[in-house]
């Protein structure tokens, strides 16, 4: 056998163990978004057989009774707000880091990524507690601005190792041309950030968007603070399941977040080798 031959060979075993690994993936999503279609009596009799008809009676009634658009207006306003403070604050954080070597800036950059190792389930007593009494406890800005705080130390992470490929002399020609750290930041730095920023983003919309744990403490006790997935949540007892309704009201829940992972994936991949394709 030939070179090329063994080539092929191995590219076409890649591709199908590939295959196989994705659609062990896409079936427990697929079963969800084909038994959403079913009456009650369809899934509990065979969760795995197709559905009779599609009937959207169960689309119909879980859009009622979640209040979907006010939830996912909740989504929208408690993600915008949690993407925007990361991206802005991070970038900004590893554009100094990068910029200003030192011992002091290696220990700052060690306090600011080190809570990646940091477990939420550790802290989130002393968080529910420290943010009533700073009162971002049960408002969707405040759950927004805490995102800031568990989001910011991967995305600085991200950014201080792309924030090498970007020459220092660029820094230098806008200093001598009279411009701040600041504007320097904003009109020439964070624009050739755009592949990673875009990279940060879509990971944390889709981390922010079906989280559970974090809007359960801080935004359950009021139904006008909730999130899509706390809504969905409501559907599942401990006595009775409506297992009709909760798989509707979880694929209206993550429809937004696979549409605009699906429409930027292509940026997701070269902001993670952008690194490493320049360097």
């Amino acid at each position: 056998m030939t070179i090329k031959a063994k080539r092929r060979l191995r590219m076409t075993v890649m591709i199908l163990v590939l295959i196989v690994v994705a659609a062990i993936y896409i079936y427990p999503v697929f079963l969800m978004f084909m038994n959403s279609f079913k009456p009650f009596g369809e899934i509990v009799a065979n969760v795995l057989a197709l559905p009779k008809s599609l009937d959207l009676s169960n689309y119909t009634y879980v859009v009622k009774k979640m209040d979907y658009l006010a939830l996912f207006k909740n989504n929208v306003i408690i993600t915008v707000i949690g993407i925007v403070g990361i991206v802005i604050f991070s970038s900004m954080a590893a554009y100094i880091l990068d910029r200003r070597k030192g011992t002091y800036s290696r220990i700052a950059y060690l306090i600011i990524t080190t809570p990646m190792l940091i477990p939420f389930q550790t802290i989130m007593i002393t968080l529910l507690k420290s943010m009533n009494v700073i009162h971002l406890a049960g408002s969707k800005i405040g759950l927004g601005i805490q995102y800031w705080g568990f989001g910011i130390p991967m995305a600085t992470f991200i950014f201080f190792n792309f924030m090498k490929t970007i020459p220092k002399e660029l820094d230098e020609s806008a200093k001598i041309d009279g411009a701040s750290t600041f504007r320097t930041y904003r009109s020439i730095i964070f624009p050739l950030l755009k592949s990673v920023t875009v990279t940060v983003t879509v990971l944390d919309v889709m981390w922010i968007w079906n989280d559970f744990l974090l809007p359960l403490l801080m935004v359950n006790s009021n139904n006008k603070t909730k999130t899509l997935v706390l809504a969905a949540y409501t559907f599942v007892g401990q006595m009775n399941t409506k297992w009709n309704y909760a798989l509707t009201a979880m694929v209206l829940t993550v429809v937004p977040s696979i549409i605009v992972f699906i429409l930027l994936q292509k940026y997701i991949v070269e902001g993670v080798v952008a690194g490493a394709v320049k360097g």
